[in-house]
């Protein structure tokens, strides 16, 4: 007994020891996670062009097949996750995605590039709910949002510098390069994270841990775990929150080359050179400071404040975002892009951190899982199809800026998320009075 005591106390401590390498490579394989997803945005346009494909294609291509298979199967992953070895997921889900992000570059046809991104979001699907529990388990709940925003790094850096990337390997060398040179190192960095991080207990970083019959207890279903979070009033408003900000987000940031190039005349090497890495460093800044603004806000008034903060952060950035689609002078457009994602990038930190710390230790990943099937089917799956096809319905009418009207159309769905995201901070400032009293 004490030998097995000694043991826990060992890992617990080597974990902790480790947390910051831990913080840093997940963080990484969420960069090469978005990377490899988001690159397709800067080469939908050559794509087009070989392939001979309409923008509803490239819509599902870059949305809804993808994240069928990313969301639906990050449940089973999760129930995997959250009675296996977590660690050991991840690595397989990363070496799995990178290598079919580089066979994406041998497509010949639709079907074939279909398959591929069919392959992408099968091994994508074993990283997030994971990775949001492994964070969950090392920062407690006061530092949970700044470590969350620091993964979320991943995020806004990947889809930029892999536009960047992609963009200009395009240029040189072709899409198929592009996608091949984005792919192949993902399998080196699994091997690292097979080898190097730390699978920590869980709840170690928990006031309350979880009991030794708690453990023993039947892990819950998918279908219970699913009504656990549907009875909790905050946990819902934020999912619906995140969901619909996917969805205005995804669709925007999926056809955003695209646009920059159709509407406002900038070719795809001045994107990927101009825009792509200030647009990723600009929204990193924002998703620090929003979780750092958020810890601090929750400190001082309670976890409450935190969806305000978002709410907050959201509103500042709408009125730039609809700017962005009524301006055609390139300077002036770009500079409205750049300020509304230096306060729209605020929410991801924060939300996950407040999933993580409504749900009970055993439904961490679970719930992650479900959060992300529903972001991920929504606003992944139906963001960039729905500006897809209203753009091909527009084109008869409006011509090249057809793309221009569908974008702003799904832009203007922004106040929505940011109710919600109010309303679940009201729920939780009543949950915390009622605490109190």
């Amino acid at each position: 007994m004490a030998n097995a005591l000694n043991r826990h106390d060992a890992a617990d401590t080597l974990a902790m020891k480790r947390r910051t390498l831990t913080l840093a490579l997940l963080t990484i394989t969420y960069f090469f996670s978005f990377m490899d997803r988001q690159i397709l945005a800067i080469l939908l346009e050559p794509i087009k062009k070989d392939l001979v494909l309409s923008d509803t294609q490239l819509g599902l291509l870059s949305g809804l097949v993808f994240a069928l298979f990313y969301a639906t199967l990050g449940i089973p992953i999760a129930r995997l996750a959250d009675r296996g070895n977590r660690r050991n997921i991840i690595a397989a889900s990363l070496a799995i995605w990178s290598a079919m992000t580089a066979l994406c570059g041998v497509a010949q046809n639709f079907t074939q590039l279909l398959l591929c991104r069919i392959g992408v979001g099968v091994g994508e699907a074993g990283s997030g709910p994971p990775s949001q529990s492994i964070i969950a388990d090392l920062y407690p709940p006061e530092k949970r949002a700044s470590a969350m925003a620091i993964y979320s790094l991943g995020v806004l850096l990947g889809g930029g510098i892999g536009i960047m990337i992609g963009g200009n390997v395009a240029h040189a060398y072709g899409w198929r390069a592009a996608m091949m040179v984005v792919g192949i190192p993902g399998v080196i960095l699994a091997l690292i994270v097979r080898f190097v991080m730390v699978e920590p207990r869980r709840g170690l970083s928990d006031i309350r841990r979880a009991t030794a019959a708690e453990e023993a207890e039947p892990m819950p279903s998918m279908w219970q775990g699913f009504l656990h979070m549907l009875r909790n009033g905050p946990a819902v408003y934020l999912v619906c929150g995140i969901m619909l900000t996917s969805l205005v987000g995804y669709a925007l940031t999926g056809w955003g080359p695209s646009y920059m190039q159709r509407s406002l005349g900038m070719s795809m090497l001045q994107v990927a050179n101009y825009i792509a890495l200030p647009a990723a460093l600009t929204a990193g800044a924002s998703a620090l400071i929003g979780g750092a603004l958020a810890d601090r806000m929750a400190k001082r008034h309670g976890l409450h404040a935190q969806p305000w903060v978002i709410a907050a952060m959201k509103t500042c950035a709408f009125p730039f975002a609809v700017a962005f689609y009524f301006v055609d002078d390139i300077p002036l457009a770009i500079t409205a892009y750049f300020v509304s994602t230096l306060f729209a990038g605020a929410y991801i930190g924060p939300t996950y951190a407040l999933i993580q710390h409504l749900a009970p230790l055993r439904l961490r990943a679970m719930w992650a899982a479900l959060t992300l099937l529903f972001t991920n089917l929504v606003g992944l799956g139906l963001g960039p199809l729905a500006v897809g096809k209203l753009s091909d319905m527009l084109m008869p009418t409006y011509g090249a800026d057809s793309l221009r009207y569908a974008m702003l159309s799904v832009a203007m769905l922004t106040p929505v998320p940011i109710w919600c995201y109010w309303r679940a901070g009201v729920l939780m400032k009543r949950r915390e009075d009622a605490a109190a009293a």
